[in-house]
C-alpha cells in the first residue's frame, strides 16, 4: 500500500510537470510571436525599400546595378526590387534660374555695351532627356547652371554683333529690337543645351544693360542729334504755318483796303458831286459872295506859314482883300484893263493878315463868314 508520503511526491511530480509544460508552452508563444514581428518588420523594411514614391516636380531613374533600367515621372508610387539589385536616383525637374554677371560686348556699330542676361531651364520629363542629363552633370543643377552661364556667355558675344545701338537703345519703343535680340540669343543657347546637357532652355532674356562712358556719351550726342532734328523739323514746320497765316492775312488786308478806297472814292465823289451842286446854288443866289469865298480858298490853299508873295492887287483873287467883296462884281473888264497895275508885298505873316482882316470884315456883306476865312493863320 502507498503510503501519504508517496502520494505527495506523485503530486508534486505531476505539478512540476505541468509548470514545465506551460513554461515551455510560454516560451515556444514568445519565441512565435519574436519570429511573427521579426518577419513582419523585415517584410515590411523589404516593401519600405521596394516602394518608390514620385513626388509633383520630380523623376526617379530606377538602376539594376547602376544600370539605369526605367524613368519614372508620372507622381504617385511605383515598385522597384530592394537595394542592392534596384535603387532609386531623384531629378529635380522644377524650373530653375541662372543669371550672369555683366559682360562687354560689342555691338554692330563699334561701340560696347554692359549686358547681364537671365537664363530659365529645367530638366524635361523626356526619359531620353533625363538620361543625358545624368550622363553629362552626374545629376548637379549647379554645374548644369554653370555650363548653361558659360554658353548664354559665348552667345552674348555673337548676337550683339547683329544689333546696333539704336537697337537696344532708343527713346522711341517701336524702334527697340530687345525680344529679337532675345529670341536669338534663346536660338543658339537652347538646341546645344539640349543635345549635350539634356536640359531644356525655357527663356533668355536681358536682365540688365548699362553703357560705358565713352558709350554713354556717343548715346547722349546721338539722343540731342535725333531731338535737334525733331526740333527743326517743328521749327520747320511752325515757320511755314505762320508764312501762310502772314499771306492770308496780307491777302484779307489788301482785299479790306481796297474795298475801303472804293467806298471812300464813292464817298468823295459824292461828296465832290454835293459840294459842286451847293457851289452852283450859290453861284445862282450870290454871285459876288460865291466869287469871294472861292478867291478865299485859293489863297489858304496857296499861301501857308512864312510865305512871301509879290502880287498884283489889282488881280483875281487877291483884290478882295483891297477892295472887299463889292469890287469884285462891280469891276468891268474895261476898268480893270484902264486901272494903272500896281504891285504890293503881302506877307503871310500874322502882321499883314491882321492889317488886311479889318478891311475885309468892314467890306463885307456877310461879315461873320468872311471874319472867319481871312482871320490871320496862328
Amino acid at each position: 500500500m502507498a503510503t501519504r508520503d508517496d502520494v505527495s511526491d506523485d503530486v508534486s511530480t505531476l505539478q512540476d510537470r505541468q509548470e514545465r509544460r506551460d513554461s515551455d508552452r510560454d516560451r515556444l508563444l514568445r519565441a512565435y510571436v519574436r519570429t511573427g514581428v521579426a518577419t513582419l518588420i523585415v517584410l515590411a523594411a523589404i516593401c519600405a525599400a521596394c516602394i518608390v514614391m514620385v513626388p509633383a516636380g520630380q523623376a526617379d531613374v530606377i538602376t539594376r546595378f547602376g544600370k539605369p533600367v526605367r524613368v519614372l515621372t508620372q507622381p504617385g508610387l511605383a515598385w522597384k526590387w530592394p537595394a542592392p539589385f534596384e535603387s532609386a536616383i531623384p531629378v529635380d525637374l522644377r524650373l530653375r534660374t541662372t543669371s550672369t554677371g555683366l559682360q562687354d560686348v560689342g555691338l554692330r556699330d563699334g561701340l560696347r555695351v554692359l549686358v547681364q542676361a537671365y537664363a530659365a531651364w529645367q530638366v524635361p520629363d523626356d526619359p531620353q532627356q533625363l538620361l543625358q542629363f545624368l550622363r553629362s552633370v552626374r545629376n548637379q543643377p549647379d554645374e548644369a547652371a554653370r555650363q548653361l552661364r558659360s554658353f548664354v556667355n559665348a552667345a552674348l558675344h555673337i548676337t550683339s554683333s547683329n544689333f546696333g545701338l539704336s537697337d537696344v537703345v532708343n527713346i522711341d519703343p517701336t524702334k527697340v529690337r530687345l525680344n529679337d535680340f532675345e529670341q536669338q540669343l534663346r536660338g543658339q543657347v537652347a538646341a546645344r543645351m539640349r543635345q549635350v546637357y539634356g536640359i531644356d532652355v525655357r527663356q533668355v532674356g536681358i536682365e540688365r544693360m548699362t553703357l560705358p562712358d565713352e558709350t554713354l556719351a556717343a548715346t547722349v550726342a546721338r539722343m540731342k542729334a535725333e531731338r535737334e532734328t525733331v526740333a527743326a523739323a517743328v521749327t520747320a514746320e511752325g515757320l511755314q504755318k505762320a508764312a501762310g497765316i502772314r499771306a492770308d492775312a496780307d491777302r484779307d488786308a489788301r482785299v479790306v483796303v481796297a474795298q475801303a478806297r472804293e467806298k471812300a472814292a464813292g464817298i468823295q465823289a459824292d461828296a465832290e458831286q454835293a459840294a459842286a451842286t451847293i457851289y452852283a446854288n450859290a453861284y445862282r443866289r450870290d454871285p459876288s459872295l460865291y466869287t469871294t469865298l472861292r478867291s478865299l480858298d485859293t489863297i489858304d490853299q496857296l499861301v501857308g506859314r512864312n510865305t512871301s508873295l509879290i502880287l498884283r492887287t489889282d488881280a483875281a483873287p487877291f483884290r478882295v482883300l483891297v477892295d472887299g467883296p463889292g469890287a469884285l462884281g462891280a469891276l468891268t473888264p474895261s476898268a480893270a484893263s484902264t486901272d494903272k497895275p500896281a504891285r504890293a508885298h503881302v506877307h503871310a505873316g500874322a502882321a499883314d493878315r491882321a492889317a488886311a482882316a479889318p478891311k475885309a470884315t468892314q467890306a463885307a456883306k456877310r461879315p461873320s463868314r468872311l471874319a472867319d476865312r481871312v482871320a490871320p493863320q496862328p
